[in-house]
């Protein structure tokens, strides 16, 4: 193994390793265990309204209710905190109690705070529904995510890609839907049904799925009487918490993902007003809302397969350099008016963004393991917050002093930066994942 980067590849399905994941998973579960990710991606699907819609209901919102946009950045910025924030304690939870009363709440939370948005009358409302109902969603995200780790030690980029692709591209069955009721007075059905949608496939998600047995992956067979599982052989010596804090790959990953979630979230919370704001036609910016998650949900499977099979830290340290260069070019399409090239400039800047969602887990679980891999992510994906109050709040701000242009321009600027990062990135030196003398070599 590279003693500067995390693996490259993975043990082939049947366990290039000598074990057989496929079918220890069959054993456990009493069928494929694919259908584990087929359920976390439905939920996930079912979830995404929250955050890839809200560019489309803002405006609507605004309108019913007699409140100003601005004020309504806010809400965006309260569901990243509580989205983020709620990751922890749930992934706690579920690495020793498994997912399933957990996801059960997560299905009231998310359900009814958008079926609660239909009758909301007030600010404060929406700002307490909002965030209900992203506590449900972050609870959803950590237990899907963390559900590829753990029944696929094998093959954590394509799985992880599937659920997070999931959860970007879902919303674009959606998004059509509520432009095409983009009225006050149809809103109320539109929230409604949504929030049923989202009750319903999370109800279902909350009883199919369940975590691996303790130990499934021991060696029981090794002639040598070694012990150790698969996951160590895989991964090296489990973290936990505490011990990962500790680490400085941690603090600059987290530092990473606060710049790519504020470049990302940028985008996703407000790109229907950037078009606006050039004069584009409205045809631009609902083109715009709607394919910003397929290009999202794509890229994720794609470039999630490409961490399986290539550098984990090369792919991403490209794909964030390429997402800052889009962002830029982006700017420079909107002050052009050429609608065509501003919408192939966002499916760029989505396409190599929004698979931080995929490469940080990954990475995580590579050099820390993945016995407590929900509570470890949980921790990382709190710098989201940075990230929703740089979307919402900050931008807001930069916006009435500086305007759209350097505002965007930042974003792509700090793209570029945590692509830069990447490439200082190596396993820590107590991990197992590095040679002895690249571990003296710190």
């Amino acid at each position: 193994m590279a003693d500067d980067d995390a693996p490259s590849a993975t043990p082939d399905a049947d366990g290039g390793d000598g074990l057989d994941y496929a079918g220890r998973a069959a054993d456990a579960l009493g069928f494929s265990r694919w259908w584990q990710i087929v359920a976390a991606a439905g939920m996930m699907a079912a979830v995404s309204p929250y955050q890839y819609v809200w560019s489309s209901i803002e405006q609507p919102l605004a309108e019913r209710l007699d409140i100003a946009l601005p004020a309504l950045g806010a809400v965006f910025s309260f569901y990243v905190v509580f989205q983020s924030l709620s990751q922890f304690p749930a992934g706690k939870w579920r690495d020793s109690r498994g997912p399933g009363a957990l996801t059960f709440l997560a299905a009231l939370l998310a359900g009814g705070g958008y079926i609660g948005l239909a009758y909301a009358t007030s600010l404060w409302q929406l700002y307490l529904l909002y965030s209900l109902g992203a506590i449900g969603v972050g609870i959803v995200y950590t237990v899907a995510v963390n559900t590829a780790v753990k029944w696929f030690p094998d093959r954590t980029g394509l799985t992880t890609g599937v659920g997070t692709m999931a959860f970007a591209a879902g919303s674009a069955l959606v998004v059509p839907y509520v432009r095409a009721n983009a009225t006050v007075a149809a809103y109320g059905d539109v929230l409604r049904n949504i929030g049923i949608g989202i009750l319903v496939v999370t109800l279902v998600g909350s009883f199919l799925l369940r975590d691996p047995p303790k130990g499934w992956l021991d060696r029981v067979d090794d002639a040598d009487g070694d012990d150790e599982g698969v996951a160590a052989s895989i991964r090296g010596r489990n973290y936990s918490t505490r011990e990962m804090l500790s680490t400085w790959q941690f603090w600059l990953l987290y530092a990473m993902f606060i710049a790519m979630a504020s470049a990302d979230l940028i985008v996703i919370a407000n790109v229907v007003r950037f078009a606006e704001n050039f004069g584009l036609a409205a045809l631009i910016a609902t083109l715009s809302a709607t394919l910003l998650p397929v290009a999202a949900g794509v890229s994720r499977l794609i470039l999630g397969e490409a961490i399986d099979r290539f550098s984990r830290k090369r792919v991403m340290a490209g794909s964030f350099l390429l997402a800052g260069a889009f962002r830029i070019g982006l700017v420079g399409a909107g002050e052009a008016g050429n609608g065509a090239v501003f919408v192939a400039f966002v499916l760029g800047a989505m396409f190599f963004s929004s698979p931080l969602y995929v490469y940080f887990p990954s990475l995580l679980a590579d050099y820390y393991g993945a016995a407590n891999s929900s509570g470890n992510y949980a921790v990382l994906y709190t710098a989201k917050v940075g990230g929703g109050v740089f979307a919402g709040t900050v931008t807001g701000y930069l916006v009435a002093t500086a305007g759209w242009v350097p505002t965007f321009a930042l974003g792509g600027g700090l793209a570029i930066a945590a692509g830069v990062a990447a490439l200082l990135l190596r396993p820590p030196s107590g991990s197992g994942l590095v040679t002895d003398s690249a571990a003296a070599a710190e």
